[in-house]
């Protein structure tokens, strides 16, 4: 299976970027091909152009790649800190920009857009892994927990993907050395369960 990898945290020392790095272990360990982004690695343009809104505008070179690859996943990952209750900028830039129409979603034959879209994504499975320092019950009583909503009706259901899990780690800034490594063995758990071995033609004879 082909997986997308999408992480967004400017700290590379940064807990996020040590639950990709599990996640994609996994993965490869299990026999996939995995596709991975650091977006602020890479210096992700999040700025949608008015150029690229239209279904049939012409993109880049590099967002035509990101489209392709969105396209062609069997499984997504993303990773990304709790900032405001959303996710950083750059990754919201990325979903604008990457989860196009025509690429993750379109609308039915005769409709201008009014409708209820139709998914696209080839992608069956959709895991978000997510850090925050909020309490999880202040959390849910406070702010309701608005990246479940986000992620699994406003983003994956439309675009099709309707197996989903999500996991919150809280709180990051006073977590041991002890509890990140047990949160790693969960996601070690996570992935594998959703993601697991592919066995091989030789295998199986």
């Amino acid at each position: 299976m082909k997986i997308l990898v999408i992480l967004a945290h400017p700290d590379e020392s940064s807990f996020n970027h040590a639950v990709a790095k599990t996640a994609i272990q996994v993965l490869e360990n299990n026999g996939h091909e995995v596709i991975s982004h650091d977006l602020y690695k890479e210096h992700f343009d999040a700025i949608l152009p008015k150029s690229e809104i239209l279904k049939k505008a012409k993109v880049s070179h590099d967002i035509k790649e990101y489209c392709r690859e969105l396209a062609d996943a069997d499984g997504i990952i993303i990773v990304h800190p709790n900032w405001w209750g959303q996710p950083p900028a750059i990754l919201k830039g990325y979903i604008d920009r990457v989860f196009r129409p025509g690429v993750a979603y379109e609308f039915a034959e005769g409709d201008s857009g009014e409708g209820v879209p139709v998914g696209l994504l080839r992608a069956r499975i959709a895991l978000v892994f997510n850090t925050s320092n909020t309490r999880l019950e202040r959390e849910m009583e406070v702010f309701g927990d608005p990246l479940q909503s986000l992620w699994k009706q406003g983003i994956f259901d439309l675009c099709g993907v309707k197996r989903f899990h999500r996991r919150m780690f809280s709180v990051v800034v006073t977590s041991t050395t002890l509890q990140r490594q047990v949160w790693l063995e969960e996601v070690q758990k996570i992935v594998g369960s959703y993601f697991p071995g592919v066995i091989s033609r030789a295998q199986a004879v």
